[in-house]
Order: C-alpha cells, then sequence, then structure tokens
C-alpha cells in the first residue's frame, strides 16, 4: 500500500483526496501557488510543497515542478485529481518514468480516450453506440461547414481534446457557424493547447447520463451505476444524481454493459467515466442511448455515486494503484436510496453567472442540518472555509452539497432546506439559482433535459429586490442587534426582542432606496441574517440583502449611459472595435476572459465608440471602464 501520496490539485478535490488518504493511514503532501498559500488543502496536508506563481500555467500545470516536489518530501505516489493535469497522458507518463506511482489510468488508455474522434471510432469497433457526426481530419472552415449542413442544424461543435464544458458551442443556424467555430477553437486551443474539432448532431430532447466504471490491474472491470447530469448551464454540470430518475432496470443493464465494453476496450484501470448522450423524446431508450466520450478520471460528481453504494471510489483509487483488487465483484454492488449533488459556485447569477472574488467574511453552509433533518444524510464536499479568499485564478467552487435519502423526493426536499439555509457573504454565490432549480416542478418530476436551465431561462434567476418582509427583518435586526458584536447567526421569531437599547426609527438603504421605518410600525416577522458594524444582511433562499444605515449614492457609469464596464476581474482577449466606428445594437465589442471562461461584451444601443481605453492582452478590474458608446442621435 502506498504509504506518502502528493496531490497534484488544489481547492475541494485535493482536501476530500487528503480525507481518505489520512482515513488510511497514507500521509500526504500538498502542492501550492502564490494564491493558495494559505488555502484549506495546504493548511490540511501533512506537508505543502509552494511550486510557482498564482496561474495555473505556472504551477499547477507545470509537471515537472509536480514530480520535483514528490521527489522532494519522498511521496511515491501522485493522484492528480480532477482538471489541471488528471487526463494528461504525457504527465502520467512523466510520473511512472520518474519511478513514481500514477494514481490513474495507463498513459495509453487516457490517450485513446483523450481524443474524441479517435474514441468515437474505437467505441463503434467495440460496438458501443455512437452520434451521429463528422470525425475527418479535414479541419478546415470549408469542410466542416458543408458537414455541418449535410448534418443538419442544430449541430454541436466540440474540441476534440474538451472536457469539462469547454470547447464547445451549439450552432443552430448555418450563418452562424463561422463565427461560433471561431470562439470554440480558440477556447480549446486556450485550455487545451488542441484547436481540432468535432461534429455532432444535436439531440433535440437530450438527457445526459453517464457510468461510473472502474478497472484494476488484473483484468477486472466493474460498474458502479448510472448517474444523470442533465442539468447543466453552458455545458457544465450543476446538479447531478444518482440513480437517473426513469431509468429502468433492462435499460441500465444495456447501458452498464455497453460502458463495461467501452472500459475493456482500452485496457482501463482506476476511476472511469463513460458518458452518454440519451434522447428521452420517448422515455429512457437503450436503442436511443449514445456514447459521447470518456472522462479518464475521478469525476466532479462521484460523490451521489460513493452514497447509493457505499464506496469509497479514492480509497479503491489508492488500493488499485498499489496493485491490489478492486474490493468487489459486480454482483456484490447494489443501488441503495437516492443521492444528489449540487455544485456551489462564487458566482453571480443576476450578472449572468459572472465570477465573484473576494473573502468569504460569512460562510456557514449548516454542515449539521443532519441533526435537523434526521431523513437524509448530508455531505458537503468544501475546499473553502469561513475568513478564506476566492481567487480569480482558479474555477470558483466553495463546495459541494451532497443529500442522500432513500428516495428521490425525500433528497430533493432536504437539499432544497439545505440550500435555503445557506449563509453565504459578501461574496456572490449560485445558491439562489440552484434553489429555484430544485423546487422547480419539471425537476421535481423528472422531466428535464440538458436544455432545462436555457428553457427556463430568467425564471431560474433570483429577485435581486428585497420583499417588504425583508425590510421589515433587517430593520429588526438593524435595532436589536447594532451594538452586539458575537457572530453567531441572527434569528428573530415573530414579536422577539432582546435587551439591547430601543430606539424608536431606522434608516436602511438597499442599493440606494432609502426608507426610514418606524419599530412600532415594523410587522413581526422570522428569519435569520448577520450583521457587521454598519450593516445588516438577510440572508433569504440562498442569497442575501445587504442594508445599510442611511443613503448611499449609486451614481456610476454603466451601459445605460455607453460606459462599458468590466464585470469582473480579467483579461481583455479580443477586441473587435476601433474609436470612432459605428456600432449597432448587441455588436460585439470585445472579450473578457476570467476563470477559464469567455466574456462577450456587446454594444447597448446603436451608436459610435467614442472612447476605447481597453487593449487586447490587457488585465483589467472590476468595473474599469472599457469604452464608451455614444448613442446615434
Amino acid at each position: 500500500m502506498i504509504s506518502k501520496l502528493l496531490i497534484a490539485n488544489r481547492g475541494e478535490i485535493a482536501c476530500r483526496i487528503i480525507r481518505t488518504a489520512r482515513a488510511m493511514g497514507v500521509a500526504t503532501v500538498a502542492v501550492y501557488s502564490d494564491a493558495d498559500a494559505k488555502a484549506l488543502h495546504v493548511r490540511s496536508a501533512d506537508e505543502a510543497v509552494h511550486i510557482g506563481p498564482s496561474p495555473a500555467a505556472e504551477s499547477y500545470l507545470i509537471g515537472e515542478k509536480i514530480i520535483a516536489a514528490a521527489k522532494e518530501t519522498g511521496a511515491e505516489a501522485i493522484h492528480p485529481g480532477y482538471g489541471f493535469l488528471s487526463e494528461n497522458a504525457d504527465f502520467a507518463q512523466a510520473v511512472l518514468d520518474a519511478g513514481l506511482i500514477w494514481v490513474g489510468p495507463k498513459p495509453d488508455s487516457i490517450r485513446a480516450m483523450g481524443l474524441k474522434d479517435a474514441a468515437k471510432q474505437l467505441m463503434m469497433d467495440a460496438g458501443v453506440p455512437v452520434t451521429p457526426g463528422y470525425l475527418g481530419e479535414d479541419q478546415s472552415v470549408e469542410r466542416l461547414s458543408k458537414e455541418a449542413d449535410a448534418i443538419g442544424y442544430p449541430v454541436l461543435i466540440k474540441a476534440v481534446a474538451g472536457g469539462g464544458g469547454k470547447g464547445m458551442r451549439k450552432v443552430d443556424a448555418s450563418e452562424n457557424f463561422a463565427a461560433d467555430l471561431e470562439s470554440c477553437r480558440r477556447e480549446a486551443k486556450a485550455s487545451f493547447g488542441n484547436d481540432e474539432v468535432l461534429l455532432e448532431k444535436w439531440i433535440t430532447s437530450p438527457r445526459h447520463i453517464e457510468v461510473q466504471v472502474f478497472g484494476d490491474s488484473h483484468g477486472n472491470v466493474v460498474h458502479l451505476f448510472e448517474r444523470d447530469c442533465s442539468l447543466q448551464r453552458r455545458h457544465q454540470k450543476v446538479i447531478e444524481e444518482a440513480p437517473a430518475p426513469g431509468m429502468d432496470e433492462a435499460t441500465r443493464t444495456q447501458i452498464c454493459a455497453a460502458a463495461v465494453r467501452a472500459a475493456k476496450a482500452v485496457d482501463y484501470e482506476g476511476a472511469g467515466t463513460i458518458e452518454f448522450i440519451a434522447d428521452a423524446s420517448e422515455g429512457l431508450r437503450a436503442d436511443r442511448i449514445f456514447f459521447m466520450e470518456m472522462n479518464t478520471r475521478l469525476q466532479v460528481e462521484h460523490p451521489v455515486t460513493e452514497e447509493i453504494t457505499g464506496v469509497d471510489l479514492v480509497e479503491w483509487q489508492l488500493r488499485v494503484a498499489s496493485g491490489e483488487p478492486i474490493p468487489l465483484k459486480q454482483d456484490e454492488l447494489s443501488i441503495n436510496g437516492h443521492a444528489i449533488e449540487a455544485r456551489l459556485y462564487a458566482e453571480d447569477p443576476a450578472k449572468g453567472f459572472l465570477p465573484s472574488t473576494g473573502r468569504l467574511v460569512r460562510l456557514d453552509l449548516n454542515q449539521d442540518c443532519k441533526d435537523i433533518w434526521s431523513r437524509s444524510a448530508i455531505r458537503i464536499d468544501a475546499g473553502v472555509e469561513e475568513g478564506d479568499p476566492v481567487s480569480p485564478f482558479y474555477d470558483p467552487m466553495i463546495a459541494k452539497l451532497v443529500v442522500h435519502s432513500e428516495d428521490r423526493k425525500t433528497a430533493l426536499e432536504d437539499l432544497s432546506g439545505q440550500l435555503h439555509l445557506l449563509e453565504i457573504w459578501p461574496v456572490r454565490s449560485n445558491a439562489p439559482f440552484l434553489y429555484k432549480a430544485v423546487e422547480h416542478d419539471d425537476f421535481v418530476s423528472g422531466a428535464i433535459t440538458t436544455s432545462f436551465i436555457e428553457r427556463l431561462g430568467d425564471e431560474l434567476i433570483p429577485n435581486e429586490t428585497p420583499s417588504e418582509d425583508d425590510w421589515a427583518l433587517a430593520a429588526r435586526l438593524m435595532l436589536e442587534f447594532e451594538e452586539d458584536d458575537d457572530d453567531e447567526k441572527l434569528e428573530i421569531a415573530a414579536g422577539f426582542r432582546l435587551n439591547a437599547e430601543r430606539r424608536e426609527t431606522v434608516w436602511l438603504d438597499h442599493n440606494g432606496e432609502a426608507r426610514e421605518l418606524d419599530r412600532h410600525k415594523v410587522p413581526g416577522v422570522g428569519g435569520f441574517g448577520w450583521h457587521t458594524t454598519d450593516k445588516v444582511i438577510v440572508f433569504a433562499d440562498g442569497g442575501y440583502f445587504e442594508f445599510e444605515h442611511g443613503f448611499r449614492s449609486t451614481g456610476h457609469a454603466s451601459a445605460a449611459d455607453g460606459a462599458i464596464l468590466a464585470p469582473m476581474p480579467g483579461k481583455v482577449i479580443a477586441v473587435d472595435v476601433s474609436e470612432g466606428q459605428t456600432v449597432k445594437a448587441g455588436d460585439r465589442l470585445m472579450v473578457l476572459e476570467a476563470m477559464k471562461m469567455e466574456h462577450a461584451l456587446t454594444a447597448p444601443f446603436d451608436g459610435t465608440v467614442t472612447e476605447l481605453s481597453a487593449s487586447k492582452d490587457a488585465q483589467v478590474q472590476v468595473e474599469a471602464v472599457l469604452c464608451v458608446v455614444e448613442p446615434t442621435e
């Protein structure tokens, strides 16, 4: 058995691996960049080694530094987690060549499944059904456009080296193909160093079904059943569950058998996931489920599989990497109950899900909700704690909230309750959006496809305007707790008052709207909040409303008066206009990149670009004025 393990990752997954390693008596080594010097995974590990500056390209993506850290600390093995170098076959080979143990599949298996076009051909040869599309070597715009026309719109452009939702574009019409292809290739080149693409027919009622597989060096391969990851935004998973709603036993048997065939076709060892796209227009049927790709690593959503099977997949990874056989045979694995995972990100749904960075002054994930609801097991896999910063350099995940219960209905109800009680401030999170999603009738009934979020649009975006009850609660909290320095959760039941000094009125301001509230006219309302010396924060359904004493100026440049502001810190990667240029409403002005995602900034109305302060490759701060568009008279 491995005695000392280096984790070549950060954040939530590094903490997750450390937890299992410690339980197995395996010593752990963390690696960290400048930005992560005081991060939770560094604090949790037995040792930590600095590997470079904050940008991942100068630290977590430099394999030589990671291998050197393993050698320096005497680690026997390297676990890559997910993302970064986890599916880099050359890095896996370099680890083995250095005499270390690679906790993952063989490099040849990674290569076989790493390029989506080659993997699809391999699956066809193994008898695994694949989605119709184009896998050719001719990557010219003309040929790709011609093939897209032949397949029929809508089509999906996918980077052959892609993953994690990066390098994917749905194209609805021929006239949009060239622009979407350019954007897809640019993102693929930046994310994977490879801008080649393939084309697939877009399934109109798609569900994302994937099967967890596991192989060992003794020729054994088992599956651990399926997961449904259909709730996605921009091709990135948001909520995952296991087992898949509506999956009958006959279909499960066929799709899991196909996944095992796929793993055996590449002589697979370790944890892997076979992803399928299902045409759910007539329910889940085996003849309408097609191979998409294989992820040759541990998945972000692996906890839901662990919860329904009782298996620790990280423990299996370490045992198999040490040469042991898979601990359980196929007939010893079974499904127990239902599990749902929600990914909690530091991003603002009301601002197009732009990343939200800064220090987590308040972070209460209600780890002890199981003490309130005895029906479900609550699991939280977090990469940060209260007081930690959310960095602009990496994926903005805060935590994964996992609920396991005896049935889907109970699990959903308890996940909703968990989201309702979250307290996160001042960083914005997607929790209010998640809350609305799990409460929606279509999701509750299981009638979802990958277009669920896109179809509902603003219906899932939380209200930015506080209710009358929110104002009332803020007033009561301000009156009763303005002298209280205790950081405990502030809860008020209707009519309840502490023995603080009484004041008869209070001025409150929320985003420029000010009100004077009379103590005697404030209705008794229930709720909970938190306070600083000059603010009260009212938490509601995963989000918050912030109230201050008195008035606050809100005058600033905005798209309404033609000033185009940076919505977040980032890098300008494209500028499409010049000073004096005439633009139409909706025309792209420039593209900002942050946290590995592209954000196009567009003209708010017809007009002329009168000022242009941004240039390509410039680093900009949030709310920096990038350009000004003067409206046409």
